[in-house]
């Protein structure tokens, strides 16, 4: 027959506990040992500076005297020089330089006959008359004259036969200018080809003699310009 044992006497029962305290506790201790620190008390000794009273120095005030500026050299005597009036002067006249109305109606018509100035078609104030527009009405001749100059570019215009070939077409600027005797000179022109530009100038050249612009009554010379377009149907 075995005896039994009594559960509240087995020594096993919290032996895992207590090996875990224990082993905390000489892990404590050893931390410490380990952190522990001393220190030299003689290496942080403080010493009491006497600091005597004595060691200040006065320093005497001084004054500084001002000297004053020497006074200004007295001024030198003004030398008057008498001169004897002998020279005779001159007197000048001044002539009046107003010129008359006589004078200037001249002067403006030697300057409007001597200058020689293009005025624009847009804005002269009698236009140049394309032969058929001298019975028109004043304010019609404008558009006259211009109905005058397409209808002769249409009469006369000729498609180049090299510019056909090669496919080229364009517009053509052209620019003349209607003399003081109503001729065609000074004709420009400007396009996308020589034969076209060509062409533009046989046809302005053709135009009739016109009667000539005028300016305040005198015939000027009125420079015109007009484009000519070339397009291949």
């Amino acid at each position: 027959m075995q005896p039994k044992k009594n559960p509240k006497a087995d020594l096993r029962k919290n032996s895992n506990l207590y090996f875990a305290i224990g082993l905390c506790a000489v892990m404590f201790i050893a931390w410490q040992s380990i952190e522990w620190k001393t220190y030299d008390k003689s290496m942080y000794g403080y010493e009491a500076l006497n600091v005597e009273e004595d060691d200040d120095e006065e320093v005497p005030l001084t004054e500084q005297l001002k000297t004053p500026p020497p006074p200004p050299p007295p001024p030198a005597p003004e030398i008057i020089e008498v001169v004897e009036d002998e020279e005779e002067v001159e007197e000048t006249v001044i002539e009046s330089t107003e010129t008359t109305q006589e004078e200037i109606i001249e002067e403006v018509e030697v300057l409007e006959e001597e200058l020689d100035v293009d005025v624009p078609f847009a804005i002269i104030e009698d236009v140049p008359l394309f032969p058929g527009c001298e019975r028109v009405k004043k304010s019609e001749r404008r558009n006259c004259f211009q109905e005058k100059i397409q209808r002769h570019i249409a009469k006369n215009f000729r498609y180049p036969e090299i510019a056909q070939e090669m496919g080229i077409q364009g517009r053509v600027y052209v620019q003349f200018i209607i003399a003081k005797d109503g001729s065609i000179t000074g004709i420009r022109t400007r396009g996308p080809d020589k034969n076209l530009e060509k062409e533009a100038n046989r046809i302005i050249s053709k135009l009739p003699r016109m009667t000539p612009g005028k300016q305040r009554g005198r015939p000027v010379r009125v420079p015109f310009s007009i484009p000519i377009t070339f397009r291949l149907q």
